[in-house]
């Protein structure tokens, strides 16, 4: 599943070739029709992303007004994705749930978990069961703080609940864990403030990379030696997907196991 700064940057790309430009919007499979018909012929107003959920805004071509919106939710899940293509574009192939077409530019949007027409009311409940977004400038990490510790949960497991931290996933988790030399089994309460804050820098740090470059970096200069990535055009990294393999720092075989259905990486020399 595609984390937070895919997101971030998906959001970007569309407000850079959209933005300003009354759009056409189609839903060639057919499941989304009525909520294209909504919005097509609008301008696209903007793009944001709040955690792994992409929202969309769009008004009238002929109502300026800051209320006069409509909106489209889109969650990727584990197989969605955009495809862009110059327009006019051609025919749709396969399964395309929406399109979007500008003058110059199209995407088209295949296999989302979900894609739906927003109210603003739609998207206040969203945002408020989502922790804070460490790709947001109006995020507050005391929340991540407060939530973390209270509870009685693995940290490991924390950091991938959405209503603690929005937008990380399997490989930020473990990588940050290592980073911080944290012990993903640690129970949230006896994480304290500093350690929380030093979490959420990096989270803060190299999800920005993430969105810059358009991949994961998560690999110090210093320690950016040793075996490669753990697969053809993905990330090198400490403990993520390298079970078995000698840690990067110690030498020790990385671990795996099972954590609230996910794998869980990590050194058990390095994180203690």
């Amino acid at each position: 599943m595609p984390e937070g700064h895919t997101l971030h940057r998906l959001a970007r790309r569309q407000r850079r070739v959209f933005r300003g430009h009354q759009v056409r919007v189609s839903s060639p499979q057919g499941r989304f029709t009525e909520g294209a018909a909504v919005v097509d012929g609008m301008v696209f107003a903007t793009a944001e992303a709040w955690g792994k959920h992409l929202v969309q805004h769009y008004r009238p071509a002929d109502d300026r007004r800051r209320g006069a919106r409509r909106m489209i939710h889109v969650h990727l899940g584990l197989y969605g994705a955009f495809a862009e293509s110059p327009a006019p574009m051609d025919p749709p192939t396969g399964q395309v749930r929406l399109r979007i077409e500008g003058d110059d530019v199209g995407t088209d949007l295949r296999g989302p978990t979900a894609c739906e027409l927003f109210t603003p009311a739609d998207l206040d409940e969203l945002v408020s069961r989502l922790g804070p977004d460490p790709l947001r400038a109006d995020a507050d990490p005391q929340r991540a703080f407060a939530a973390i510790h209270r509870s009685r949960r693995p940290i490991g497991a924390l950091l991938m609940d959405q209503r603690v931290i929005a937008g990380v996933g399997n490989v930020y988790r473990a990588e940050i864990l290592f980073r911080a030399r944290i012990d993903p089994y640690r129970e949230g309460r006896s994480i304290g403030e500093d350690e929380v804050e030093v979490l959420w820098l990096d989270l803060v740090s190299l999800m920005r990379i993430g969105v810059r470059r358009g991949r994961i970096h998560v690999i110090r200069p210093e320690d950016d030696h040793g075996p490669g990535s753990y697969a053809p055009d993905r990330p090198r990294t400490y403990v993520y997907r390298r079970a078995g393999e000698p840690c990067r720092i110690c030498g020790t075989d990385v671990r795996i196991a099972q954590l609230d259905g996910r794998n869980l990486f990590w050194c058990p020399v390095c994180q203690v």
